[in-house]
């Protein structure tokens, strides 16, 4: 994906471990590796690979349940998810027998935790194996000494992982952030263009429309082969036509344009996905938070650590963060938290403002305890004069100012030049005919910038003037 490791993605929502462990227990793949570690034994033999010898094949099929032409492939693929999994371990080389692993016990015994680190194990034996090219492409490519020919495949192995993983980065990006589908799934074009087509192009070229159509069929093989691990919901591109698309030679584009999406392919991340792919994340170094993180935390942890989320992201933060707390004492810690004149401190005291919106009449004495605080009186009356209270008293016409000029700060920092704060500066400058003659005057360190961006955002021309007279007379005011 596109983000670099320091970067911080959306807040997930995860499953509770333990849901999620028991998600884990019942995919296919691990349950089919638990079975034949347990049926294993004195007698069963592996070879230098540490893969049941064929001999064994059938009996660990029968084992599972499994029939038809690819029963043993299953059961030797079963085999060495236990094996890489530590399900079972190769105690003899040599002699190729084994013995149960220490890792078998965890998935009866073991806590949440336990059982989903041995099924992340399962899950990086499959994402290795879906960056393989099939087996009758590696066959086609083996010369007459049995070596795999990888130009005669026109396959890099380090450019297919590095593909999958930005696939599956993609999807978790459009899973986990609140204007993409969120639980519905995503068409396999959509997700193939993600990589290939530039966000801003308008119309894609017949090459990459090509291209998109080229990785469509590769992430058909990989989704396949990773829906029985528990980590997608996938509904296969239609075989048909994909045999209407060979028979006709139909463009490439026709898997864009065509109305009925879903025949080619849509893939959906489970909640056992998100738990893994995040896990994938934070091992690779990005910030990759979860709702609920910052519930132990203090007050000045969940403001700051809001302050990037999206809205409906930090709303369900601060409900856990407040779920722990009694009121009053939750309002005054936030309120305490928000205080400041550093760069981030307006976002904070809008997070505050937010979080309190939460609280209910409980926590009317913290709000009346900060009515004659420079920085948090405003606020205060706002939350007071919304429920109703008695005896608010009237804001100065500087705190107002004050207040006006913070709360823009803060929606900058949240969503920059955004529609809704265009909105905001046209409503202030409307309503208050001498608001820039006034404002520019207003002791807040973001006073400047806030004229300044008032200017750019203001689509009449002698306003936005005004707007930029004022930040520069704000701006000498500032350095005098």
């Amino acid at each position: 994906m596109s983000d670099s490791p320091s970067s911080s993605l959306p807040p997930v929502r995860l499953h509770p471990e333990a849901e999620l462990a028991r998600d884990a227990l019942s995919t296919p793949l691990l349950s089919r590796a638990a079975r034949l570690a347990r049926w294993a034994g004195p007698g069963t033999r592996v070879d230098a690979g540490g893969g049941l010898v064929e001999e064994q094949l059938p009996a660990a099929a029968e084992t599972l349940g499994l029939t038809g032409d690819d029963a043993a492939a299953l059961a030797s693929e079963a085999w060495r998810i236990a094996v890489d999994a530590g399900l079972v371990e190769v105690v003899d080389e040599e002699a190729g027998t084994v013995a149960a692993g220490e890792d078998l016990a965890l998935l009866v015994g073991g806590a949440p935790h336990d059982v989903l680190g041995v099924w992340l194990a399962a899950l990086e034996t499959v994402l290795a194996d879906a960056s393989v090219p099939d087996l009758d492409d590696l066959v086609a490519a083996m010369g007459e000494g049995g070596e795999i020919d990888l130009s005669e495949l026109d396959w890099d192995p380090e450019a297919e992982a590095e593909f999958l993983e930005g696939v599956l980065g993609n999807l978790y990006l459009l899973t986990v952030s609140e204007d993409g589908p969120g639980d519905a799934p995503v068409p396999l074009p959509a997700l193939a263009a993600s990589m290939i087509v530039p966000g801003d192009m308008g119309e894609p070229t017949n090459d990459m429309l090509e291209q998109v159509s080229d990785a469509m069929m590769r992430l058909d093989d990989q989704f396949r082969l990773l829906e029985p691990v528990g980590l997608v919901e996938y509904q296969p591109v239609d075989e048909a036509l994909m045999a209407d698309t060979e028979d006709a030679a139909e463009e490439p584009s026709a898997a864009v344009e065509d109305t009925d999406v879903s025949r080619y392919g849509m893939v959906r991340l489970t909640p056992l996905g998100r738990y893994g792919l995040r896990a994938r994340l934070l091992e690779a170094g990005f910030e990759a938070p979860a709702v609920g993180d910052l519930s132990d935390k203090g007050a000045d942890a969940l403001l700051d650590g809001t302050a990037a989320f999206p809205p409906a992201a930090a709303h369900a933060e601060t409900e856990h963060w407040l779920e722990h707390r009694e009121p009053l004492a939750a309002a005054r810690e936030l309120l305490a938290a928000a205080r400041g004149t550093d760069a981030g401190a307006p976002l904070r005291r809008l997070r505050c403002q937010q979080a309190l919106s939460l609280v209910g009449a409980e926590a009317e004495p913290a709000l009346r305890e900060v009515l004659d605080d420079a920085e948090l009186g405003g606020l205060a009356r706002v939350w007071l004069s919304e429920r109703g209270a008695p005896d608010v008293p009237v804001p100065s016409e500087a705190m107002v100012f004050w207040l006006t000029i913070d709360t823009v700060a803060a929606q900058l920092a949240a969503e920059g030049n955004s529609e809704e704060l265009q909105a905001l500066v046209e409503g202030l400058a409307e309503q208050h005919s001498g608001f820039f003659a006034a404002a520019w005057r207003v002791d807040h360190p973001a006073t400047a910038d806030v004229l300044e961006a008032m200017g750019r955002l203001h689509p009449d021309k002698k306003v936005a003037k005004e707007a930029r007279k004022a930040a520069f007379k704000a701006r000498s005011q500032q350095q005098g």
